[in-house]
């Protein structure tokens, strides 16, 4: 079996990503005062759970991949099956549920709650365009809501403010994804903002989510004591406030065809990264 095959079909990248973010929200729930053990477990939950979503969704959204011609997938190559696909996401679905009981009640049901909706997005919730999009950016939260339950059974401010920035951030980059699948999309009569109020108006609404992600980058270190005025924070999260802007203004400015959305996606998850990073630099 293909291991790139694989690792695109579970976008494992994502699932480490995802791990981190639970990593963050656990060190600046709690500072250096945790668990190793349960942190562990939380980034395993993380990538477990992730990576059978995506095999579901790879499963569900085989035709909808097809027409777009979708050959980063690899059920369109035709490098793996279908029911590989559907194999994968039963495994790993029951790993994810396990490690999260292995920390915490609260995080179990927290994991499964999402995880459920996730599911739920994969075979229906798509469909109904803008509510999959704020379904799709909760999940780009949900991993520092997640480590500050695994930390303190609870959600701390700094975590949610947090969660708050991916969640904006998450919402304009999958109304701006509908971009470029409109056409896939009516397959499954998606109902995008891009296809039912057009491509110019997703555009536009994509733009003002992300500067508003912008805005809210700004508050930490204005209202939080770990990142008051915090250098560390700052530059880093000033190279994610760059990109969102270019984009931003990209997308303002007409530029929106399916060339640039697929740049906009990989500039949009670096400036993601590099939020990541400033929240995470800030606690020390």
């Amino acid at each position: 079996m293909n291991v790139k095959a694989l690792w695109e079909l579970l976008r494992l990248e994502h699932g480490l990503m995802y791990g981190f973010g639970v990593v963050i929200g656990v060190v600046i729930s709690a500072g250096l005062d945790f668990s190793l053990k349960d942190m562990f477990l939380g980034v395993l939950t993380a990538i477990f759970l992730q990576a059978s979503a995506f095999a579901l969704n790879d499963y569900f959204d085989y035709e909808v991949d097809l027409a777009n011609k979708r050959f980063d997938r690899p059920l369109v190559r035709g490098d793996l099956s279908k029911g590989t696909a559907f194999i994968l996401f039963a495994l790993l679905a029951p790993f994810g549920f396990l490690t999260a009981y292995m920390i915490s009640l609260e995080a179990f049901l927290l994991a499964f709650v999402i995880t459920i909706a996730g599911f739920m997005y994969d075979i229906k919730l798509k469909e109904f365009g803008f509510s999959g999009n704020v379904y799709i950016a909760f999940s780009m939260a949900a991993p520092f809501i997640f480590g500050s339950v695994v930390a303190k059974n609870t959600v701390v401010p700094s975590a949610a403010l947090l969660s708050l920035l991916a969640f904006f951030s998450g919402i304009g980059r999958e109304v701006m994804k509908g971009i470029e699948d409109v056409e896939g999309d009516a397959i499954r009569d998606v109902k995008t903002i891009a296809r039912v109020r057009g491509v110019k108006a997703a555009a536009r609404f994509s733009a003002i989510l992300f500067l508003f992600s912008v805005f809210l980058s700004i508050l930490p270190p204005l209202s939080l004591a770990e990142y008051f005025m915090d250098i560390k924070y700052i530059f880093l999260v000033a190279v994610t406030d760059l990109l969102l802007l270019l984009v931003s203004f990209n997308l303002l400015k007409g530029r929106f065809g399916k060339n640039y959305i697929r740049k906009y996606r990989k500039q949009t998850l670096l400036a993601m990264a590099f939020g990541l990073a400033g929240f995470f630099a800030g606690v020390f």
